[in-house]
């Protein structure tokens, strides 16, 4: 990579996420609550939990097929997306396809592989108009933009694509803090619900970006109740939440 992008894909990755907390006075620190969308069989319950403990949050969309037999971008969902922009959350990119991307390859394309299986080679158009479809989606069922924000699918980049990204609009990338992993993803067989919130109440400081989803199609027991006890926990703590934005220093 020639120094000059080098150096710019350093400062892209190295930017600042700035949110402003409720009460500074109060805090002890901020931590961010970030979900993806998944399944969505947890979403109205996470909704509610939110809205009862008044805590904000931001959410990373993907096109992704629902219990429902839908997908999260679908009409069907336009109600839930404008209630979640009416109480004041924050809303980023997960990319329409949620593929997974894999590593750059020679001639200027990234190699990309689908929850399925098959895998893709997609040049900066493929890309950015991957990220275009859900910011051209969620205004057409809000009204309203997307920040600054995307989040690849499972949180892996490659230098390439944070470069594509911040070129079509989406300077920074939103991974998660390690004590900010839940487990949703994990099996609830061998990871109890009890287990995990327990562990995240341990390690969770201030500054952490915590990840969840909106549901998880394998997870038998699903791990969204624990987010209530969890938000509890970490207020108990002086710990405040904000959304996050994107901002260049």
């Amino acid at each position: 990579m020639p120094r000059g992008a080098d150096r710019l894909r350093r400062l892209l990755t190295g930017m600042i996420l700035l949110a402003a907390p409720a009460a500074w006075g109060a805090c002890q620190g901020t931590v961010y609550l970030t979900f993806d969308t998944g399944s969505m069989s947890q979403a109205e319950l996470i909704a509610g939990i939110l809205q009862r403990a008044q805590v904000p949050a931001t959410f990373f969309l993907a096109n992704e097929k629902t219990v429902r037999g839908d997908h999260a971008l679908d009409d069907n969902w336009k109600d839930y997306w404008r209630a979640r922009v009416a109480d004041g959350h924050a809303f980023g990119n997960h990319t329409y396809s949620h593929r997974y991307l894999r590593k750059d390859l020679a001639g200027g394309k990234v190699l990309a592989v689908d929850s399925a299986g098959p895998s893709s080679q997609l040049d900066q158009r493929a890309f950015c108009l991957d990220l275009k479809r859900v910011e051209q989606r969620f205004a057409e069922l809000t009204g309203q933009r997307l920040a600054g924000l995307w989040r690849a699918p499972g949180g892996r980049t490659t230098q390439q694509t944070i470069l594509w990204a911040a070129s079509c609009g989406y300077p920074q990338h939103v991974g998660w803090s390690e004590a900010g992993f839940i487990g949703d993803e994990l099996p609830s067989e061998t990871h109890a619900n009890s287990v995990l919130l327990k562990r995240a109440l341990a390690n969770i400081r201030g500054g952490d970006v915590i990840m969840m989803h909106l549901g998880i199609h394998s997870r038998h027991d699903p791990l969204a109740p624990v987010l209530a006890p969890l938000i509890q926990g970490l207020k108990d703590r002086g710990l405040c939440f904000a959304t996050l934005t994107p901002a260049v220093p």
